[in-house]
């Protein structure tokens, strides 16, 4: 069956979520409830976790569903990829995180480089828009889109911030154990294909 429960579960979500947002008739309002229950009940059936906790992450969502984004910041020196060490699980990742509102996806990319690195950071392109679905990354609640920047840096990497431990750059062939909700290793071998390859289009699913 694989992870067939949880796109099963994640469309009945979108449908009831979508459905108390608009619907203005009590019965139809009552039918949504009961869908997003049966959708938390799934979840926490197949995920093993607890129903209350699945309610809840649903409850923090309004309005009609859309992915979310995720942004990524990707920098290379001296044919070498700059990586963050997550404080979160101990894992490596590309610079960034959820697009903030407010904010370009430029600004959300250099602000992540920055925020996560110390280094200061200028948007230079765009190399790729993946479906997080799409590829190996763990199973997850909700659909999101994956935005890679490159950018250029200068100045001094922090020896560690808010969200990360470590700041290092990392060969191809040497890359570290990596956090696989945030990035895997096919994503970054795919990158480094844009490495001195100033030509290449950018990959979008």
């Amino acid at each position: 069956m694989g992870d067939q429960w949880l796109s099963w579960a994640k469309q009945i979500q979108s449908t009831a979520q979508a459905g108390l947002s608009f619907s203005k008739d009590p019965y139809d309002l009552e039918r949504y409830r009961q869908l997003l229950e049966l959708s938390a009940e799934i979840m926490a059936a197949y995920s093993h976790t607890s129903m209350e906790s699945i309610v809840h992450l649903f409850h923090n969502e309004k309005g009609y569903q859309t992915p979310k984004i995720d942004v990524r910041g990707v920098v290379f020196k001296d044919n070498k990829m700059l990586l963050v060490k997550e404080k979160a699980d101990d894992q490596w990742s590309l610079p960034g995180g959820f697009a903030d509102v407010g904010s370009s996806l430029c600004e959300n990319a250099v602000r992540e480089i920055e925020e996560e690195t110390g280094y200061k950071a200028k948007y230079k392109r765009i190399l790729a828009i993946l479906d997080y679905h799409k590829h190996p990354h763990p199973p997850q609640p909700f659909h999101y889109y994956k935005f890679f920047l490159e950018c250029d840096i200068s100045g001094v990497a922090a020896n560690e911030t808010l969200e990360t431990s470590d700041v290092q750059f990392f060969e191809r062939e040497h890359l570290p154990e990596l956090s696989a909700s945030r990035n895997t290793q096919s994503q970054l071998l795919l990158l480094f294909q844009y490495l001195n390859n100033p030509y290449k289009k950018p990959l979008v699913d």
